[in-house]
């Protein structure tokens, strides 16, 4: 039987980042996976999806070459070349993965994990299994894309992110059964490559959770690309070709109620479900321990300790934003916390600040925020005051040719706090590490005003909105 101080069961951002860490505090630590390091974000979420959003980038700037002074040939689409290369990103992260792993002396055992008591783990691969004990075990299991009734991700017609990852050619027509982050960025993808893309969610804006200016101003843009999208939709039925009219055409029918209360049915040639996530908690075997569970995520105190001691869960096992960099942040935390636990006078536990957690989206225009919305100042009943700045009035964003958004920033009436940030346009999940490290240190308004940006930048447009709040605004 193996014997660690520490086990972390998943490696994705959450786990690795804590095994790390609680190596670094001196632990003997252990990480259990069952597939490749890296997880879902880097194997099959964050990595992979930015290198295909690069090429569709780069695709359409160069579609506009002309307007550059550079006279270019239509460019060709090599789509399987294209899947190559984002599989060849996430190929050369999780080789990283592995050798941070090796570099901070953690030992790596493959197969899956089921909890026999609160220090026992038995991992099975191949229908071998092993033994392994901790002191402290971290779960960090993750989670995977939610099927919902009657549209059942089949990996053919009905897809997950990570069919659409691998697709083999480009759809001739894809529905998109959500608006999140995960289904904006796989809209503005496949659209580049030539898809006919039609957007349906439930709720009354894409990006729900974004400030509603800009996801206004998002729709507006998809819109122009002729991206179909409907809001406060209800999809009534769905039929594969094997169970409906469209058999000779291979193309699933898709009948939905519009928000205006119209009936419609469509075909397309791919269903992509991007309608949130389901937890990876269900063969843990959490109901013997008696870890207690809110549906299928694990409850945690802020430290990370679920109901039974000893035994803590992160990332997007637990309830909260699932996003790999508060995934990473919460692992860096629960080993922190084991730390303090442990030896009290060695380390100062300081807990997570949920309310400055930036959030981004890399369509085109990018997304990016943090901290409240404009709707969210309002129903606190706060005092505040907004500033705008255009990205058409940056010198930096018109000689790169990139002046489609804005950068919006919500201030207290009062002491001129930040209260939130909203960027859409270029490098917009970039320039929100501004605004995110601002908040963490109490930063007024008057303190990026006063702070010299280097010309010319985008960033500028960071100060200029902070200055445009107060009534201050040289550019615009």
């Amino acid at each position: 039987m193996s014997k660690f101080h520490v086990v972390v069961i998943g490696s994705g951002p959450g786990g690795y980042v804590a095994a790390i860490r609680a190596a670094q505090l001196g632990f003997n630590t252990a990480v259990i996976e069952r597939e490749r390091p890296g997880g879902i974000c880097l194997n099959w979420g964050c990595i992979p999806t930015k290198a295909l959003l690069k090429s569709a980038h780069l695709l359409e700037e160069l579609k506009h070459a002309d307007q550059f002074g550079l006279k270019l040939k239509t460019p060709e689409i090599d789509f399987p070349a294209i899947v190559k290369r984002s599989r060849n990103v996430a190929d050369r992260m999780a080789k990283g993965v592995q050798f941070l792993m090796k570099k901070n002396k953690i030992t790596v055992i493959e197969g899956n994990a089921k909890l026999l008591d609160r220090h026992n783990i038995e991992v099975e691969k191949d229908g071998k299994k092993e033994a392994v004990q901790a002191d402290k075990i971290i779960i960090a299991t993750g989670a995977r894309a939610r099927s919902l009734p009657g549209m059942e991700i089949d990996g053919n017609f009905i897809i997950g992110y990570r069919e659409a990852l691998t697709l083999s050619e480009v759809p001739e027509s894809l529905c998109i059964v959500g608006a999140g982050a995960i289904g904006i960025e796989f809209a503005d993808f496949y659209t580049s490559m030539g898809s006919k893309v039609t957007i349906l969610e439930a709720l009354p804006k894409i990006l729900p959770a974004e400030d509603d200016e800009v996801s206004a101003f998002i729709e507006k843009s998809f819109k122009k690309r002729e991206i179909e999208i409907h809001t406060n939709v209800k999809v009534n039925e769905v039929k594969k070709p094997q169970d409906s009219s469209s058999q000779k055409s291979e193309k699933i029918e898709v009948a939905f109620t519009t928000e205006k209360g119209e009936k419609k049915t469509e075909q397309f040639s791919k269903m992509l479900l991007a309608a949130g996530i389901t937890a990876n908690t269900e063969n843990l075997n959490l109901e013997l321990l008696g870890i207690k569970t809110d549906r299928d995520r694990i409850l945690v105190d802020d430290q990370f300790k679920t109901s039974v001691k000893n035994i803590y869960a992160i990332g997007d096992c637990i309830p909260g934003p699932a996003l790999a960099h508060v995934a990473s942040m919460e692992g860096i935390k629960a080993a922190e916390a084991i730390k303090a636990a442990a030896e009290p006078s060695s380390i100062k536990y300081h807990p997570m600040d949920y309310g400055n957690i930036p959030a981004c989206t890399y369509c085109h225009p990018e997304v990016a925020s943090v901290g409240f919305t404009e709707k969210e100042a309002k129903e606190k009943g706060i005092s505040y005051k907004v500033g705008r700045f255009p990205f058409t009035a940056s010198g930096r964003a018109q000689a790169v040719g990139e002046t489609e958004g804005f950068i919006k920033v919500i201030v207290d009436e009062t002491y001129h706090q930040i209260l939130g940030a909203h960027i859409t346009g270029p490098a917009a999940t970039e320039l929100i590490s501004e605004y995110t490290l601002g908040r963490s240190l109490e930063a007024l308004a008057e303190d990026f005003i006063h702070t010299v940006h280097a010309h010319p930048t985008l960033a500028e447009g960071v100060m200029e909105a902070a200055a445009d709040s107060l009534g201050e605004a040289i550019n615009i």
